[in-house]
């Protein structure tokens, strides 16, 4: 290389990449948005992760990941469909690198639930969120999309990266292993909706 290639004059700085200059500020869209969506995204990423550190990084990075690509995505139906998908992919991220980390170190117990805690949380309550834990992850996913977040088949499917066939499929299974495990009739899972 040469000496004038590695010279530079200030009167021609070199280029900036793309990336190290500053997006445009997101606005008061994306403000109000996270405001309004905080509370129940960390609730959501929560249901599928079991950990509410975990699940406040999970919605953290979601919502990382709207503001990079807010000036994509055009209007807030959008904005909220790639915050629930980012949940979902974060959440399975985080239960991988969480297997990951328990085939390395022996698994320890976990703590009980404080005398708090278990007052906050009835009877009913405890064994409901007890039986969709025990679901296979795709399920739990489902029901937590669904029936708590109340998303139609298709916004489900689309958080999830499956088709709505799948969606009705997987609810109609863990609903059933639900009535199941909780002792109720075993219905099918619209007469829940």
């Amino acid at each position: 290389m040469s000496a004038v290639a590695n010279t530079q004059d200030d009167e021609h700085p070199p280029p900036v990449p793309a990336s190290a200059v500053p997006a445009e500020p997101a606005g008061p869209a994306f403000d109000e948005l996270f405001v309004q969506r905080w509370g129940a995204t960390v609730q959501l990423a929560l249901l599928l992760v079991d950990d509410e550190p975990s699940a406040e990084d999970v919605a953290q990075e979601a919502f990382t990941g709207l503001l990079r690509h807010w000036h994509q995505l055009g209007d807030l139906s959008r904005a909220q469909s790639y915050l629930n998908r980012a949940v979902v992919n974060g959440a399975r991220s985080a239960l991988r690198r969480r297997r990951t980390a328990r085939a390395w170190t022996p698994p320890h117990a976990t703590p009980d639930p404080s005398a708090e805690e278990l007052a906050l949380l009835g009877d009913e309550r405890r064994e409901v969120f007890a039986a969709v834990a025990a679901l296979p992850l795709r399920q739990r996913e489902v029901v937590v999309l669904r029936y708590w977040s109340q998303l139609d088949e298709a916004a489900t499917a689309e958080a999830m990266g499956i088709t709505r066939g799948t969606v009705k499929s997987t609810a109609h299974k863990a609903m059933a292993a639900l009535h199941r495990r909780l002792g109720g009739p075993s219905t099918s899972a619209g007469g829940l909706r």
